[in-house]
């Protein structure tokens, strides 16, 4: 008998991106091994990991082995991340794969530090190695929830530049990417916002997401039946909080008023949209190079010619070359420099943050730090 259909969907979602990190880690050594060589031992017949039927064995380390990718899963506790964890445990142990475990400790509410190493404890039972918990402090800037991605990130991203982590996988489901996709067309910040979450992100795509076709309660229901304890962050239902809001008011209007299926429509809308945006930022690069004089300098004639779509693009690309942060960079700061282009007045330079500025001379868009 195989395994419960939710176990088998997290496992099958592990396993492709496993296998996609696997090819890309040996194309980047010169390996020319096949991504199903040197497959593992399985673990002990019982436990909660392993195949049914799977030979006797006792629980040990495997030896480390710099040969091989080392994939750390990012793990709260929760239902998806410990459900995301039992399957990289599985499937890792079948693969020419190291993997491992982080878990961070955001000191928001009494008692994180004993969790977080409820969780190493928990990621250790399931062999993987290495597991560590990490304490941030998580700062004000861009509100809480801003603040606190902010630090986790940072966090991760240094522990996969300590640990030599080929990717790290995140448990971010299809309900997480509606919820994402809801928050973007509310703050009309465009396409590219619109399309949520990608697959994989991050320097060199090390964040991968497995469950991004998955509902949350698959995840959930893998942990049930696996008897894997999970912990429910009290953030997520705290009314304080926008995500938790939408999550909790605002979906269940929606799919009130408009029936079921509106969180899948949203998954496939950022998924659409990630194509286009994806398809106008090539199109952005290629035309940037036609629109620049002998200098480098943007011709403002050719920059006007352009789509305005494809127009801001090239806008924002040079706004940030120029050393604008692209998270400071908002709609109303490349419609003011879109002026300049399409609704020439004589404007003086236009502030922009970063102290860069963007003026109009000559029949040229100047964009340089003030």
């Amino acid at each position: 008998m195989g395994p419960h259909p939710a176990v088998a969907a997290i496992r099958l979602a592990v396993r492709r991106v496993l296998h996609d990190v696997i090819t890309e880690f040996q194309r980047n050594a010169g390996h020319d091994r096949p991504a199903e060589a040197a497959r593992r031992p399985a673990h002990a017949a019982g436990s909660p990991y392993a195949e049914a039927g799977a030979a006797g064995g006792s629980l040990t380390a495997l030896p480390e082995r710099p040969d091989t990718p080392l994939v750390l899963v990012a793990c709260s506790g929760g239902a998806d991340s410990m459900a995301l964890a039992s399957a990289l445990a599985f499937e890792a142990r079948k693969l020419d794969v190291r993997a491992g475990g982080i878990t961070v400790d955001h000191n928001l509410q009494p008692g994180s530090g004993l969790r977080a190493a409820e969780v190493v404890t928990r990621l250790t039972a399931m062999d993987l190695d290495p597991v560590e918990a990490v304490a941030v402090h998580v700062g004000r800037e861009g509100g809480p929830e801003a603040a606190a991605r902010d630090a986790r990130y940072a966090a991760l991203d240094a522990a996969a530049e300590r640990h030599g982590a080929a990717a790290v996988l995140l448990g971010h489901t299809r309900d997480d990417q509606a919820e994402t996709v809801l928050l973007g067309l509310a703050r009309g910040s465009g396409i590219r916002s619109l399309s949520g979450m990608a697959a994989a992100s991050g320097p060199a795509g090390r964040y991968r997401r497995p469950f991004l076709q998955l509902d949350r309660q698959t995840a959930r229901k893998a942990c049930l039946v696996q008897s894997i304890p999970v912990w429910d962050d009290p953030h997520n239902i705290d009314p304080a909080y926008t995500r938790s809001r939408l999550r909790h008011e605002g979906l269940p209007a929606l799919e009130k008023a408009l029936g079921k299926g509106v969180v899948e429509a949203l998954a496939r809308t950022a998924q659409l949209s990630r194509d286009d945006a994806d398809a106008l930022d090539t199109w952005a690069a290629e035309a940037e190079l036609s629109v620049r004089d002998e200098t480098g300098r943007l011709e403002c004639a050719g920059l006007y010619a352009l789509p305005p779509a494809v127009r801001r693009r090239v806008l924002r690309r040079a706004l940030i070359e120029a050393g604008a942060p692209a998270g400071s960079l908002f709609a109303r700061h490349l419609e003011e420099v879109d002026r300049l282009i399409t609704g020439w007045r004589g404007q003086r330079a236009i502030n922009l943050p970063g102290r860069v500025e963007a003026l109009r001379q000559g029949g040229r868009l100047v964009i340089r730090q003030s």
